[in-house]
């Protein structure tokens, strides 16, 4: 031990100036700013690094676990969560012999979705056939009209099995705003049924009956930071209307669930649920509950459909594998793994076991449930909590002051934020300021769609439309796949005409070839078809070679130096008889176009709106 001491004794810790000092003359006269502080979608800047004094007004590192504001989780013992997969319930005796199976396979959490028609004792004793309620959790989705209904059969199923009240965890996902804000349907007949479901399930403590589903949020494109606050603004509506309504602050509490979505943010996803929970609970303290239990943000989290891609699917399993490890290690009451088919199909079984053991692997495996909070005490994701909380804190004080969620519903507040969002993601996804691996970025040059296309499932309600129910009212977000539009493209070439794309690597051998990846790359995004070469001689040779190759397009692919030497002389040559595209924006331009060439491809390109002109040029 003296040994050690002595040791660090010798090393005097480096300020944070001296850091930075030294981080300067890296950079070499580089500014600071622009070259390694990061500017979130979130609205807050990401230094570099981060050091304890940076933590020093914070109150997120004092907390405990288990313990009010439960930052650190619900959980004292444990980082244990639900895993959870989702059946739909269009046969209930098939869909009770698909939760019998996979309850064997590690699943311990199942939510059934019912159609309206379907709601009935019957259904329910024949879905939960040989479930014992008591040991899993039990969750249910049905039309939100039969949701009462519904309500009332388990409770007499439970008490008719001799359930233990207390042993009883799950919900039913009752969320009529969801409705308002992804169809702009008003619903808002239906929303006096929340008392009555809070009311319905008081002796249930571990059973919420109302649930708020930031997760539509997500899967719309919506950033971090705007799903945190709406949730927030969404919960404490429905938090409103029940005490308003007379139903105990308490119970109110405990009768509302979150399902939120789960992105590629990995670090930030962390932080988001644990802010999440600090926000929370700040919330219902404000209504005086009588026990900070009340205060617990109980999460389900669904890791994202907005970045799945069609194509190079498997790429899927990456984006959802670190999705789910952010929402383990922040702590969440349960989890769905969305199967990575789910783009183009109806899960298979292949699909719905990989997403099971997703979970298993970090569970089992890794021990992700063992550690409670394992990013607590990381100065970079206590900053990152903090930052989130207090720019969260703003947009659901701004819908606060607008008149509380349900207002912003129908003023299209909400709908227009997130939609600004999508169209904004859009247009950075098809100028690649935000990559999709396998999409914009990195395609795989041979893959065909083999008859893929989009999929789309229905809501579950089993077709059964009421009165007054289906009119538009509001407006409604658009739920787009980032990768929508590039897959579009893509299938449209596929079916048309695929074009060859042919590289004229001529010149400085470390430019043609950077030059030949990045437009291989770039052109494969429409599906075409892409020859790499090694080198040509001269112009001629490898022009004669790209006809002989029966190409559509000619890439000439060189250093800016020589393009002045070979552009010009290829485009000649070439007379025509193929599109032809330099690859790169040299300082010559001006003096190409001035000779007819007009196509370039470099990385201040909007991928997409170029492929869509040279398909145009093409005839495709």
């Amino acid at each position: 031990m003296a040994n050690k001491e002595k040791l660090f004794t010798e090393f005097t810790a480096p300020t944070k100036q001296e850091w930075l000092d030294k981080i300067e003359v890296d950079l070499k006269g580089a500014d600071f700013q622009k070259r390694l502080v990061w500017r979130t979608n979130e609205g807050f800047n990401v230094q570099p690094f981060y050091r304890r004094e940076d933590l020093a007004n914070l109150k997120t590192p004092d907390a405990l676990p288990g313990e009010f504001p439960f930052v650190r989780g619900n959980k004292k013992d444990s980082n244990e969560w639900y895993i959870r997969q989702n059946i739909i319930v269009d046969d209930p005796k098939a869909a009770n012999a698909k939760a019998l199976d996979i309850l064997n396979k590690g699943i311990d959490s199942i939510g059934f979705k019912v159609p309206g028609k379907l709601v009935s004792m019957n259904t329910i004793e024949t879905l939960l056939e040989g479930i014992y309620c008591e040991c899993i959790e039990v969750n249910f989705k049905t039309c939100q009209r039969h949701s009462l209904e519904l309500a009332e059969i388990l409770k007499s199923y439970w008490q008719k099995k001799g359930y233990d009240k207390e042993k009883i965890v799950g919900s039913i996902e009752w969320d009529p705003m969801k409705k308002m804000l992804l169809k702009g349907k008003d619903v808002t007949g239906v929303l006096a049924f929340a008392p009555k479901l809070a009311e319905s399930f008081k002796d249930y403590p571990h059973f919420r009956g109302i649930v708020v589903h930031s997760d539509a949020l997500n899967n719309a494109g919506a950033y971090i930071v705007q799903e945190l606050g709406y949730a927030l603004a969404w919960g404490n509506e429905y938090l409103q209307q029940l005490t308003d309504a007379g139903v105990d602050t308490d119970l109110a509490a405990k009768s509302i669930k979150f399902n939120m979505g789960v992105s590629e943010n990995y670090f930030m996803e962390i932080a988001k649920f644990r802010a999440a929970r600090l926000l929370w609970a700040q919330i219902v303290k404000q209504y005086e509950p009588k026990c900070d239990c009340a205060c617990k943000m109980i999460i389900n989290a669904t890791t994202s459909t907005y970045n799945q891609t069609l194509f190079d699917s498997y790429v899927n399993l990456l984006r959802s594998q670190t999705e789910a490890m952010s929402a383990a290690l922040g702590s969440v009451h349960s989890m769905v793994v969305t199967p990575f088919d789910a783009p183009y199909e109806e899960a298979t079984d292949f699909s719905e076991r990989i997403a099971r053991n997703q979970q298993l692997i970090i569970k089992e495996e890794s021990h992700f449930d063992r550690i409670v909070d394992p990013g607590a005490g990381s100065y970079y994701i206590e900053h990152l909590t903090d930052a989130l909380a207090q720019e969260a804190w703003k947009i659901f004080l701004k819908i606060e002051e607008e008149g509380g969620f349900l207002a912003a519903i129908k003023a299209g507040t909400v709908q227009d934020d997130i939609n600004a969002t999508n169209v904004k993601r859009h247009g950075d996804a098809a100028k690649r300021k935000e990559f999709l691996l396998g999409t914009n970025q990195f395609p795989n040059f041979t893959e065909k769609s083999e008859g893929k296309r989009a999929y789309k499932q229905n809501c579950g309600c089993g077709g059964v439309h009421h009165q007054g129910e289906e009119t538009v009212a509001f407006k409604a977000i658009e739920s787009t796949r980032l990768a929508a539009d590039f897959e579009d493209l893509r299938i449209h070439t596929e079916e048309k005409k695929v074009p060859v794309a042919f590289m004229l690597t001529i010149g400085n051998l470390a430019m043609r070839q950077a030059r030949a990846q990045f437009s291989c790359n770039f052109l494969a995004c429409a599906g075409y078809k892409v020859i790499d070469n090694l080198g040509f001689k001269t112009v001629e040779e490898g022009v004669d070679a790209a006809l002989e190759a029966k190409a559509d397009i000619v890439v000439i692919c060189s250093s800016d130096d020589e393009y002045a030497e070979y552009a010009i002389p290829a485009f000649k040559y070439l007379n025509g008889r193929a599109m032809f595209v330099v690859a790169g924006a040299p300082a010559c331009m001006e003096d190409l176009k001035a000779a007819g060439i007009e196509n370039y491809v470099h990385v201040k390109c909007n991928v997409l709106e170029t492929l869509k002109e040279y398909n145009q040029k093409l005839g495709i």
